[in-house]
């Protein structure tokens, strides 16, 4: 209940959930006090379907009985924990402690074996097959959600299977990207450049850097224009992973492909964010990661014993 804003709504929702408990208990003790008049049938004269008649039975006692064992143990769970607007209960129970208290169980029974691949070269930590099993456990529950199961990435999101790294593919960089998070930014660079054709000229020189189909004659004028690019992405186009600025002269295209997706970056730039793992992760779970990841793009050094 930590999301209220005001004071007034935990009261209403303590109010409301007190009133509700009330209720169940006048209800109860009405109906026990009503007596609805009977014929010498002990029917109450109610005909359905001209032969169903309606008994004046009293409730059963094992149901009044369960009944008043609810009202008992709603007002009694009220007292312990959390439902009653801010109130936290005796216990002060919330489910994030009870969260944190299973992570560090869990970090604790396996302690152990982490603490084998602890002091090993991730290098040397890739190339062992249960290592390998437990960083693709761990991939696949924090990180294939946006680098895919197979970690080929998609439209926005990088290959982790090639040698192409944005911010550098060493263990030690992998390591630092799991744990810190990336922050990419591009800015709009259309009023750098200059006009529209200016922009599309700049587009296809880019194009032209890694030999995909281009018009020669505006990848020729755009080359001067390129100068506004070059700043972060280098002459050439070749890249800075200082920056985190992409390699235009190879083949790999994350934000998609042809003249109108340059056009689109160039106009409007990107903002790509991967967040830090290292309030979800252990620092050896990073590292078991990390090794994971950098075994699929050097497949054959982890595959060598």
């Amino acid at each position: 209940m930590s999301d209220f804003i005001h004071r007034f709504w935990s009261d209403y929702v303590a109010v409301v959930s007190l009133l509700s408990i009330l209720g169940c208990v006048i209800l109860l003790w009405l109906t026990a006090r009503k007596r609805v008049a009977s014929s010498a049938d002990n029917t109450t004269g109610h005909v359905w379907d001209e032969d169903l008649r309606e008994a004046n039975n009293p409730l059963p006692m094992w149901w009044v009985g369960l009944f008043v064992l609810t009202i008992v143990f709603g007002l009694g769970y009220l007292a312990v924990f959390p439902g009653l607007g801010s109130f936290r209960g005796q216990y002060d129970w919330t489910s994030r402690g009870e969260y944190d208290a299973e992570v560090a169980r869990a970090t604790q029974e396996l302690a152990p074996v982490y603490a084998k691949y602890a002091a090993m070269p991730v290098e040397d930590v890739s190339r062992d097959p249960q290592a390998r099993a437990i960083g693709e456990r761990l991939f696949m529950g924090n990180c294939a959600q946006c680098h895919g199961s197979d970690a080929r990435g998609s439209k926005g999101f990088p290959n982790l299977t090639d040698k192409d790294w944005l911010h550098g593919g060493t263990p030690e960089k992998i390591v630092e990207t799991i744990t810190k998070g990336r922050v990419g930014v591009m800015p709009p660079m259309a009023a750098a450049v200059g006009t529209p054709d200016d922009v599309k000229n700049v587009a296809n020189y880019v194009l032209s850097l890694s030999g995909e189909p281009h018009d020669s004659v505006r990848a020729g004028l755009g080359k001067s224009k390129f100068s506004a690019c070059a700043a972060c992405h280098g002459i050439g186009g070749v890249g800075n992973q200082a920056l985190g600025a992409p390699n235009l002269s190879d083949r790999i295209w994350l934000h998609g492909y042809g003249e109108e997706a340059i056009v689109q970056m160039i106009n409007s730039g990107k903002h790509n964010e991967m967040p830090a793992q290292e309030g979800r992760l252990t620092e050896a779970q990073i590292r078991m990661v990390a090794s994971y990841v950098w075994g699929l793009s050097n497949s054959t050094a982890a595959a060598t014993p």
